[in-house]
């Protein structure tokens, strides 16, 4: 079959890249790649991993297949930085992102599209085209017509070439954040053609001398190698079939190939004597087992083995590698059958005909009077007017194999959907004193591949905007679908209960006991209330009961109450970015732009900032006690904004610059206003007179005054 190859195809696969991808397309008679030195076939190993080198050659592929390409052009990193504000008194920060633009070539030939791409292993376009990291990104299929990429023409100048009739994936400022500030290795699904593609439509393509057909269909195949001549072998080797000359060239053939009848007349040839021989070759001549590589869709095209063994004497096992798309039971039918045609191939029959036989080529399939069987011409012989034809046995289709392509664990194609933004002001959450009003972040996706977003703001109502840099990690974020009313403030609420919602069902939460919560542990924002939860009782489809309640933490007891439609933000140091505002920001809103890989347009939010997070909170315990002469002394205990754990038992640290209180005294529909830097104040009888009388307190701080606590002292 070699010296038939050999005589009729000549078109090399592929070739040098060179100094641009139209040398490497370009197909050429070069008879010197068919030298025994170059006969080496398509592997798999040669899709593995992506390459920038030069020399690479680029495989012609077929139907949908995973191959890394070779990166043909990339630009240098592309470093940004964006800065914060700090703190008082302390330095802002700058953050750096980098990005990279590149291009990689995928195939030596059209294809029909891109789905899945891997970036080290994960996933970084999904089966729905959504991709997990923010890029711009561009297809070239391929065609004769195609158009030069804008952005490799505005780097390279005139001189770019639009690598016609090769495929390849531009990549437009990938962010690389998530590979380590590095380009990935990359890996494509390439869908070169619509469906399975037969074995002969294969070898067509590569060399037009070839027609007929091929029972053998595969899900994909990367057309590489030596030569022409190499890929055409291991088609005939993997799908049973074999070349035989046809006019000016080959037809590719296989047992279903129609079949000639013969008579062994036994003539003798010269002095021969009478030729009629039938010859076995030993069994050791065969493999014991032969094992088959190929790619496996179910492993998301990863190389994938199966192996066929036989009884009897030998030790030799013999390995091909078949850069085809393959289910693991067809995998499996081929390795047989391969090894069928070995044990088949032991027996060589020759046989003389007559002068009719002359019309046999090699290549044909016979049957022999008298004899069972079908037989292919390896050889043909004419001497005088006898024909001696060389035979071994066809051996008939396997029984389709049943396989297991064993555990498969794939890259998980987790959807990113649009960003969830939730922004807020509440008090710190570490015991040091905030001096600049602090505005919260917690960003999610209603998938669970969402990863992170670009954050900008406006304190003057979109008239300039101010780069944040990017979302923390992904939060846990969800809304409350109903509330069991409960205990208050004071004590631990073991009644009442909220049921909330998450994202999406991959968000979880968990239980906390006592140490934990004590150490800060399940710290939620539901409203505007800040609340710590033992218990968190799942319930399905990402709804949760949690339970075991502490309310109004650090200062939030006065929130509204909660009802159903309400914000649930789980308060995680790595999921919040927290952004430090002037203080003239106080009293205004704050807008609040995001912007994930998944989102059509910019999410937007708007934060009131209050004070939050840098006034003293409410007093607490507002008791009184009537004095003797008809009035009342009122008292108080200040907190403050700094030490929420009081894990020294003496008082926290004040955390402004002096201690002061502002009392509201209202009697009679008359009110007036007391200073006072004491955490009391006194009532006389006069004040008492009127009737009842109501008290609203307030702590003063350097930035602004805490919410009322309020005490109302009866007639």
């Amino acid at each position: 079959m070699a010296t038939l190859i050999l005589t009729a195809v000549g078109t090399a696969v592929g070739g040098p890249i060179g100094g641009a991808i139209g040398a490497l397309i370009g197909q050429s008679v070069d008879h010197a790649l068919f030298a025994p030195k170059r006969r080496e076939g398509p592997r798999l190993v040669e899709l593995a991993v992506q390459t920038s080198s030069y020399g690479n050659q680029i495989p012609k592929l077929f139907g949908t297949l995973r191959v890394a390409g070779t990166v043909i052009w990339a630009t240098d990193l592309i470093e940004s930085r964006s800065t914060s504000r700090g703190g008082k008194g302390q330095p802002s920060t700058s953050t750096y992102s980098y990005a990279a633009s590149f291009a990689v070539l995928l195939s030596a030939r059209a294809i029909l599209g891109v789905g899945r791409i891997w970036a080290e292993g994960k996933l970084l376009r999904g089966a729905g085209g959504d991709f997990k990291t923010a890029t711009g990104f561009r297809l070239h299929l391929g065609g004769e017509d195609q158009a030069v990429d804008p952005l490799i023409a505005s780097a390279e100048g005139g001189a770019t070439p639009a690598y016609r009739g090769a495929a390849y994936a531009v990549f437009e400022m990938l962010q690389l954040a998530d590979f380590g500030n590095r380009i990935p290795s990359l890996t494509f699904e390439v869908i070169a053609d619509q469906g399975a593609v037969l074995v002969s439509t294969i070898a067509r393509s590569l060399a037009p001398e070839v027609s007929g057909a091929a029972a053998l269909s595969v899900g994909g195949f990367a057309a590489s190698g030596g030569s022409v001549r190499a890929v055409l072998d291991l088609l005939g080797q993997a799908s049973g079939a074999w070349f035989a000359p046809v006019g000016d060239g080959l037809a590719m053939r296989d047992a279903a190939a129609t079949v000639v009848q013969v008579v062994d007349e036994g003539f003798a040839v010269g002095d021969k004597g009478a030729r009629r021989t039938r010859a076995v070759a030993a069994i050791e001549t065969v493999p014991r087992t032969v094992t088959l590589g190929y790619y496996d869709a179910a492993r998301d095209y990863q190389t994938g083995v199966q192996r066929a063994r036989r009884t009897g004497a030998g030790v030799r096992d013999e390995r091909i590698e078949v850069p085809a798309v393959l289910d693991a039971g067809a995998a499996k039918t081929v390795a047989e059958a391969m090894l069928a045609r070995a044990e088949a191939g032991r027996v060589r029959r020759t046989v003389t005909a007559g002068f009719a036989a002359m019309a046999i080529a090699p290549g044909a399939c016979v049957t022999i009077v008298g004899e069972a069987g079908v037989w292919r011409v390896t050889d043909t012989a004419i001497e005088g007017m006898v024909t001696t034809l060389g035979l071994v046995p066809v051996t008939v289709a396997s029984i389709p194999a049943t396989a297991t392509s064993g555990r498969v664990v794939g890259a998980v194609d987790a959807v990113v959907g649009a960003t969830i933004l939730q922004a807020f002001e509440i008090p710190g959450l570490d015991d040091a004193p905030l001096s600049m009003p602090r505005m919260t972040v917690v960003a999610a996706g209603a998938g669970a591949g969402w990863r992170q977003a670009a954050l900008l703001y406006s304190t003057d109502d979109g008239i300039s905007w101010t780069a944040a840099g990017a979302s923390a990690a992904p939060g846990v974020i969800g809304v409350v679908e109903a509330v069991v009313a409960g205990g208050p403030a004071t004590m631990i609420d073991r009644r009442g209960a909220f049921d909330v919602r998450l994202a999406h069902p991959a968000m979880m939460l968990a239980d906390a006991d006592a140490d934990a919560l004590d150490r800060g542990s399940n710290l939620a924002l539901i409203g505007d209330e800040m609340v710590q939860f033992g218990r968190a009782e799942p319930l399905g489809g990402g709804r949760w009961r949690l339970g075991t309640l502490l309310r109004g933490r650090r200062g939030t007891e006065a929130a509204s109450p909660q009802v159903a439609g309400d914000r649930f933000v789980l308060l995680e140091a790595d999921a919040a970015r927290t952004i430090d505002l002037p203080l003239s920001v106080l009293g205004r809103e704050v807008r609040v732009l995001a912007s994930g890989v998944g989102d059509v347009s910019p999410v937007e939010m708007r934060c009131m900032i209050r004070g939050a997070s840098v006034v003293p909170p409410s007093p607490v315990h507002v008791t009184f006690t009537r004095d003797g002469d008809g009035g009342a002394t009122v008292r108080w205990v200040r907190r403050s904004r700094a030490g929420w754990r009081w894990i020294d038992g003496v008082d926290a640290p004040l955390a402004e610059e002096s201690e002061a209180y502002r009392v509201t005294i209202a009697a009679g529909g008359v009110a007036r206003t007391v200073d006072t830097t004491a955490p009391l104040v006194t009532l006389s009888a006069a004040d008492l007179a009127g009737g009842a009388v109501s008290l609203a307190i307030s702590q003063r701080g350097i930035f602004g005054e805490s919410l009322a606590a309020h005490l109302t002292i009866p007639a």
